[in-house]
């Protein structure tokens, strides 16, 4: 049942509701008021990014870095001055206003680890409290709202039992359905099947799968007194694995346990309908997501369909919560706009695709509460084309309008906010800029908020930013790759350059022309930067990202010698001066390189990257082992596969000096992966270096980190690829 309180207890601790499960249900938890607190320093060149507006568009949230950490900040939208919500130093990452305006929620990252929390704030910068994620090993991350803004939604990770770190296979209980298996219990063909008629880069033949994993343990909570819905059942609820409730920001309500799945990878609530019936839930592991509709009041689904990667707010219901908007790449090799319509109970009643581009992937989504409109990024080869549309409102059939194509200042876009009025804020950001925050009218025409920072303040005078060109190239398997090629401005025309190749992370992330001030610092040194999409990246398929699962990760480490060698073969790079360094699996592809070629580069700088998969699996979280094991392989069925490409396993080939950066508090690859490498590069009598960040995770989020970060990898690379004397 629902117990209303007028006053919480000292300290702003809810009770937990004796129907959940103590341990895991979110206990909201007052922190201290920022109002009148000193304001920061703040940083010349900063970014601006994840903007999100108050109801009545006219204040905007965003997170931004100006005082050395990504924060909480709040301004007027057509106003300089800007105030910080929240000056604690704990890296913020994602932020999203009430749709009544009265809190604004967040996420952030005590220590600047992986461990998560959900936090609000009001306006004003007062009753600052915990949501979700105060419980010490916990995690929790931010839903949506309620369309009226009384509650929210939080994904919470239950600290792991006593005695269970790091126990066994990555903490995949030993029944964890794994791929499926041939006669006599060897792996089956797993790595190529998958939904939809998309041929298979590896000439596999494409067929639809068997589950890859478990159905959801759905389960609900109590209700208020009449609805009918049995309370959860507390056993279940302590098991692990990841919940979804429903918090009361202003503590009145119990927290409500709305579902839960044990050994989920991800579960994300995206969208709530109006009348509170439906929920619109983004589940299951990296490759195999899957949205799904849900009963709030049985758990039962109601719609299940296979869902995009990349931005987790896959979709929104309509007002009348009769169609489902909805970002996926079911049954098709690029993402685009479906239009589910759904009967009384959530059933869909047809299914078509609403908009969509040959060969480019819809990116993002976003529909304001009313629905009569949508924006849609397109990824255009790494750019991002934005449009709006109109939505048809109603049960009928008709079909969206494309109202307006802006000309973007800048390549990429991160985020849109959508306004109720019309037009929206986007997080906009360039090879030559820094991230900011513009504002669009209703025709989607840009100009920039008065606390964006200014282009000509990315970097200090005299060096401008570099605008890469587009490369592409033919991997030996005849697979086409592609990337961006940075020429550093001071190299002679024509002349072979060293060169580092950069590999990015994922794997199934994708080079965007965005402004790196790592490639900054690179070119500075008079090093040429290319920084590919091997195989397994995004932007260019499903079949393209697929092609690496299993035994096809030898072909990704090829890609990057082939990478190379295509920029030698160019006369952009000289072959005796090659550097290749890449962070998360860009560290992994960068220790594989080192030790499959390793007579190809000079030099490697491997950045929280895994050395070793079975220590990995070993140490990492619980759900990222999950979507691990879909992506690389199971630690117990395809032991012997991990073992074969893992650079551990052939460290006596390492032959070039390596540099390894591991953030201390990152539990997505435990520095352990770094140190053992490091070790055993040194015990066979190869220059080997560690830098450990301080109060950093898996991503480098403060100012002077990043900056000892960049100058320590440009020193490395610039010392060893420097012509010999």
């Amino acid at each position: 049942m629902t117990r209303g309180v007028t006053d919480p207890p000292a300290g702003g601790a809810l009770p937990p509701d004796p129907a959940q499960d103590p341990a895991q249900a979110p206990a909201p938890v007052r922190m201290p008021d920022r109002r009148g607190i000193d304001p920061p320093t703040v940083l010349v060149a900063h970014g601006c990014w994840y903007p999100s507006a108050d109801p009545t568009g006219e204040h905007v949230a965003f997170i931004c870095d100006r005082a050395g950490v990504p924060q909480l900040w709040s301004g007027p939208a057509r106003g300089s001055e800007v105030h910080v919500l929240d000056g604690d130093p704990h890296p913020v990452s994602e932020v999203s206003w009430s749709p009544d305006g009265r809190w604004i929620a967040y996420t952030s990252a005590p220590g600047g680890g992986e461990h998560t929390r959900v936090l609000v704030v009001r306006p004003d910068g007062t009753g600052r409290r915990v949501l979700a994620g105060a419980v010490p090993g916990s995690s929790a991350h931010l839903g949506c709202w309620t369309r009226d803004g009384t509650a929210l939604a939080v994904t919470v990770a239950p600290p792991s039992p006593a005695g269970s770190e790091h126990a066994g296979t990555g903490h995949l209980p030993p029944d964890a359905e794994g791929p499926p298996t041939a006669a006599g219990g060897a792996p089956g063909p797993a790595w190529s099947e998958r939904d939809g008629p998309a041929t298979l880069l590896d000439g596999g033949e494409a067929r639809r799968p068997a589950r890859p994993y478990p159905e959801p343990s759905v389960l609900h909570a109590s209700r208020p007194a009449g609805s009918g819905a049995p309370a959860a059942d507390p056993a279940r609820a302590r098991s692990g694995g990841l919940a979804a409730y429903l918090v009361d920001p202003d503590g009145a309500n119990a927290p409500v346990l709305l579902f839960s799945e044990e050994g989920a990878a991800s579960l994300r609530v995206c969208d709530l309908s109006a009348d509170g019936r439906f929920a619109l839930v983004r589940r299951g592991p990296r490759g195999r997501r899957e949205a799904l509709v849900l009963d709030a009041a049985s758990g039962r689904t109601t719609f299940a369909l296979h869902a995009a990667d990349g931005d987790p707010w896959i979709g929104r219901f309509s007002a009348d919560a009769r169609t489902l908007w909805l970002r996926s790449d079911a049954e098709r090799e690029f993402a685009a706009l479906l239009r589910v319509r759904l009967d009384e109970g959530g059933a869909s009643r047809g299914l078509s695709v609403a908009a969509e581009r040959e060969g480019s992937a819809l990116d993002l989504l976003s529909v304001p509460d009313h629905g009569r409109w949508a924006f849609l990024a397109w990824n255009a080869q790494g750019a991002t084309e934005l449009e709006s549309v109109g939505l048809p409102l109603g049960r009928t059939d008709g079909g969206i309008a494309a109202r307006h194509h802006p000309v973007l200042p800048h390549e990429v876009v991160t985020r849109i906010a959508p306004l109720e009025r019309g037009g929206s804020f986007a997080a906009l950001s360039g090879s030559r800029r820094r991230p900011g925050i513009w504002e669009l009218d209703e025709a989607l025409l840009p100009a920039p908020t008065g606390w964006t920072a200014r282009d000509e303040d990315t970097v200090p005078p005299g060096r401008p930013p570099v605008r890469p060109a587009t490369l592409r190239c033919e991997a030996r398997d005849g697979l086409v790759l592609g990337g961006w090629y940075y020429r550093a401005p001071e190299q002679e025309p024509g002349r072979p350059a060293p060169c580092v190749i950069h590999l990015h992370g994922g794997p199934e992330e994708q080079e965007r022309p965005v402004f790196s001030p790592l490639y900054h610092e690179l070119l500075g040194r008079g090093l040429d930067v290319f920084a590919p999409d091997v195989r397994g990246s995004s932007g260019r398929g499903r079949s393209f990202v697929d092609a690496d699962l299993g035994a096809g990760r030898f072909a990704a480490i090829d890609d990057v010698a082939d990478c190379a060698a295509h920029v030698v073969s160019l006369g952009y790079a000289d072959p005796l001066r090659l550097g290749v360094m890449g962070r998360s699996y860009g560290g992994y592809l960068t220790m594989a390189a080192l030790v499959w070629h390793p007579h190809l580069f000079r030099a490697g700088v491997a950045v929280c990257g895994m050395s070793d998969f079975a220590t990995f699996f070993a140490g990492t979280e619980p759900w990222i082992a999950q979507s691990a094991a879909v992506k690389y392989g199971h630690p117990q069925h395809d032991r012997e596969l991990l073992r074969a490409l893992s650079p551990m396993s052939r460290i006596d080939q390492l032959r070039a000096p390596v540099l390894a950066v591991h953030g201390e508090h990152d539990t997505n690859v435990p520095p352990s992966e770094s140190e053992q490498f490091v070790r055993a590069a040194r015990a066979r009598g190869v220059p080997a270096r560690q830098l450990t960040l301080y109060d950093e995770g898996h991503e480098f989020l403060r100012a002077d980190n990043r900056r000892l970060y960049r100058r320590a990898a440009a020193d490395w690379l610039e010392r060893h690829l420097s012509p010999a004397p």
